[in-house]
């Protein structure tokens, strides 16, 4: 599997961010991107007047563009264009819009040194579920017993990553070929995913990585409406929200728990059997080909995959799975590092008759 920072690196930045992250709940009509299509304004303006007495200045992140042109209806194409031609253009587009909505939402926000950065604009039913809180939940659960290895772990822009090995939980696919489970603790803290515990799949033979898609647990991101002040902008904060994410973060233990319980381990083995016997039988190169079509593997992982699958001689679904766990290794991104671990897993548990057609 793709290795990132090492964990106490991660836990070191989750920390930093935690301190200085900063989120609000701000009317739509208080916000203002401004004519270079970058800075983004927060306005309070006067209770009696329509005077600004105060401003927020934020930088803003492509995501954030992105979740904002999506939750204006702008479409995609059209406002990255206005944004790289005519910024001017946008900013107007971008305030009218906004002036015509009558909800709030909230800016998500980390000071990166160089100033405060607005890194996701989100529905004021957006629930905070932030990494650390995570980290510190689940974490403890493992440590202390060399049994449990964290084997990889990152924190990207977009998410959070922890993948730990139960070195006691071992099973042999084939003879010689061993698997060992564990869990894959994954969040995004900026609206781009759930929190995902799931089972994770380390091969000893080559530490090729596999998250397990059918199995584990999703929670979204969905809470209470959050209020903002009348018409200024707030820091985000409720106590009542607090406490339930210490019921929530319970929740999230007894899930991770659940992954030490073996029963599902022999169907998640009998996949991959069912995978090792599913053979060949087309030409490799058209097989490599169609499968990149239809899980979106760029050309550059396509000839990545079907490199590792002729080098590694085993001309199966199985084997075709673990050339694409093994190609995740070499892509320069974490995120999709990961992407590609989960598409191992949906490739050895693909429909009989989509395999047919692939392998035809």
């Amino acid at each position: 599997m793709k290795q990132g920072r090492t964990l106490s690196e991660v836990m070191a930045e989750l920390k930093r961010q935690e301190n200085v992250k900063r989120d609000y709940i701000s009317p739509a009509a208080s916000l203002e991107l401004q004519a270079d299509g970058s800075t983004l304004y927060m306005n309070s303006p006067s209770a009696t007047s329509t005077q600004v007495i105060s401003r927020e200045m934020l930088d803003t992140t492509e995501l954030f563009h992105r979740q904002m042109g999506s939750a204006l209806n702008i479409p995609a194409k059209y406002y990255d264009l206005m944004r790289r031609e005519k910024p001017e253009l946008l900013a107007e587009n971008v305030n009218t819009w906004l002036g015509s909505k009558d909800q709030s939402y909230m800016i998500r926000s980390l000071d990166y040194g160089a100033g405060r950065v607005a890194r996701a604009f989100l529905s004021d039913r957006y629930r905070r579920i932030d990494n650390l809180q995570i980290a510190m939940a689940i974490l403890p659960l493992f440590m202390g017993n060399d049994q449990y290895e964290v084997m990889s772990s990152e924190v990207t822009e977009n998410r959070m990553y922890i993948k730990i090995s139960f070195h006691m939980k071992r099973y042999e696919v084939v003879p010689g070929d061993w698997v060992e489970f564990g869990i894959i603790i994954s969040n995004s803290e900026v609206g781009l995913g759930a929190v995902v515990l799931r089972p994770f799949l380390n091969r000893l033979i080559c530490t090729n990585g596999c998250v397990v898609n059918d199995f584990g647990e999703r929670r979204h991101h969905v809470g209470r409406q959050a209020k903002a002040i009348e018409d200024s902008f707030d820091l985000y904060s409720d106590a009542a929200i607090e406490a339930e994410d210490k019921a929530f973060m319970l929740k999230l233990q007894d899930v991770a728990k659940a992954t030490l319980d073996e029963s599902r381990y022999p169907t998640i083995i009998g996949k991959l059997q069912d995978s090792k016997r599913a053979l060949i039988t087309g030409k490799v190169q058209d097989v490599v080909e169609l499968t990149s079509k239809s899980y979106g593997f760029n050309q550059t992982e396509q000839e990545s995959i079907l490199d590792y699958l002729i080098r590694g001689g085993d001309m199966s679904l199985y084997g075709l799975s673990n050339a694409v766990t093994r190609a995740s290794q070499d892509v320069e991104s974490y995120d999709r590092a990961t992407e590609l671990e989960s598409i191992g897993w949906d490739i050895v548990t693909m429909e009989p008759a989509r395999w047919k057609e692939i392998n035809a």
